[in-house]
């Protein structure tokens, strides 16, 4: 797995009154009513989306279980 570093970025949409994300994660998408729903949902989402969209056969040759797991940096909007 070339990039075992995966970044998540949570955004606060004025508007719509909601956060949601921006990330690298093929596939992961999330907007919720609170900053915590939305770190609730991306830690339980984010690493199946990788192993589904990020991983490919070669990959997993000779390959030990430490090797597959990501850093996932969860980036919090600074708030006022």
């Amino acid at each position: 797995m070339a990039n075992r570093r995966f970044t998540v970025r949570a955004v606060y949409d004025d508007e719509a009154g909601v956060f949601y994300t921006q990330s690298d994660i093929v596939g992961l998408h999330v907007e919720a009513q609170s900053l915590e729903e939305v770190e609730d949902l991306v830690l339980s989402l984010a690493p199946d989306l990788i192993v589904a969209n990020h991983l490919t056969k070669p990959d997993l040759m000779g390959r030990s279980l430490a090797d597959f797991i990501p850093m996932i940096v969860f980036e919090r909007p600074a708030l006022a």
